[in-house]
């Protein structure tokens, strides 16, 4: 644990003529860099970039972030999925002004304060806004060093992971620490690849140990994946006589929290999948209805299941909706439902509607 690589050097002359142009690398705001930050989590730099501008054009800062109504915070990240993050991000801000006097934290201990925000993004947060020497430990550097060190661990395991930030701790730089971490991540993302990594571009390919044993493409060493699983979801298109469409809000605490959806729910054994949404729909609005044709099945992985989803056409029969097991619920003219914020599988839907009734759009 004591090893002290000296690859810093060489990483940075790499970074200082190799680092990507990127919006949130023109600004030290501690802001932009946290935004940035949050949105990168588990998505390509190519698709975060249009939604960081996007973003940071309707909530410029962290005062009109914190003033937003959640719903229009929801329905910016649209199509970005990993939705709490949007729901940290706005009550993280929320707490910034409210309940810290309108200061932003500069070291990391401070962000992790806050919701939302772990290890790995407090570090990234405070050495490039502020330079505080906070190590980082994401994917890209975690292949990174299991490469350098040739490690043979599963670093899935709490016991590797901590092995790997205590050297994170020892191999951060005095100087430049917020371009060493984002160097880290740049060269994971583009050298360092998972797949057939470009060993020959790689500026720090002679502190290489698995490059120098020919172990990179084994490393780093993880458990095998178990089945995904997969589910069957019926959910209702639900039209009452005054031609609009029945739309609930899930509960905040959970899956696509926030997000408005199409009701209904998973399907349970030996139950029809007409049963399981007027099961599903008496549970959670407690009303009937009467369910029709089949209208579109939307199939959509998440990250540790997947589900197809079944969408019938009802009828509304009986009993003013309750918000039993949801957020809240609406009537919504068809043309309108573009103002809500829906996840991919339940957008999909609302894409065959249109389709098929141009009419009512």
């Amino acid at each position: 644990m004591k090893q002290r690589l000296t690859f810093q050097p060489d990483l940075l002359a790499w970074y200082d003529h190799a680092a990507a142009d990127l919006p949130w690398r023109r600004t030290r705001d501690p802001y932009h860099v946290w935004l940035s930050e949050i949105m990168l989590q588990q998505t390509q730099v190519e698709t975060v970039i249009p939604y960081y501008e996007r973003f940071l054009s309707a909530f410029p800062t962290v005062e009109a972030l914190a003033a937003a109504p959640l719903d229009d915070v929801l329905k910016l990240w649209e199509g970005l999925g990993y939705y709490s993050r949007a729901r940290n991000l706005h009550r993280a801000a929320q707490m910034m002004i409210h309940d810290m006097g309108g200061h932003i934290p500069t070291t990391a201990d401070g962000w992790q304060q806050l919701p939302g925000i772990g290890r790995y993004t407090a570090g990234a947060i405070a050495s490039i806004a502020f330079e505080e020497v906070a190590p980082v430990l994401d994917g890209n550097v975690i292949r990174v060093f299991a490469r350098l060190l040739d490690l043979d661990a599963d670093v899935t395991q709490n016991a590797t992971k901590n092995d790997l930030w205590q050297y994170a701790e020892n191999w951060m730089p005095d100087e430049r620490p917020g371009d060493y971490n984002q160097a880290l991540m740049e060269l994971g993302r583009t050298i360092c690849k998972p797949r057939n990594p470009l060993c020959g571009q790689c500026p720090i390919q002679a502190h290489c140990l698995a490059f120098a044993h020919g172990t990179q493409d084994e490393r780093p060493v993880r458990a095998k994946r178990t089945a995904t699983p997969h589910y069957d979801v019926a959910a209702g298109i639900i039209w009452n006589q005054n031609g609009k469409v029945l739309i609930a809000q899930r509960p905040l605490d959970g899956l696509l929290g926030g997000l408005w959806e199409f009701p209904g729910g998973k399907q349970e054994p030996d139950e029809s999948l007409p049963e399981c949404l007027k099961r599903e729909l008496r549970e959670e609005l407690a009303i009937e209805v009467r369910v029709g044709e089949l209208f579109v099945v939307v199939k959509h992985g998440f990250t540790h299941f997947k589900i197809t989803l079944h969408a019938f056409t009802c009828d509304y029969v009986s009993g003013p909706p309750q918000s039993l097991g949801v957020r809240d619920w609406a009537w919504v003219p068809p043309h309108q439902l573009d103002t809500y914020s829906f996840g991919k599988a339940d957008r999909e839907i609302v894409a065959a509607l249109k389709a098929r009734n141009n009419m009512l759009f």
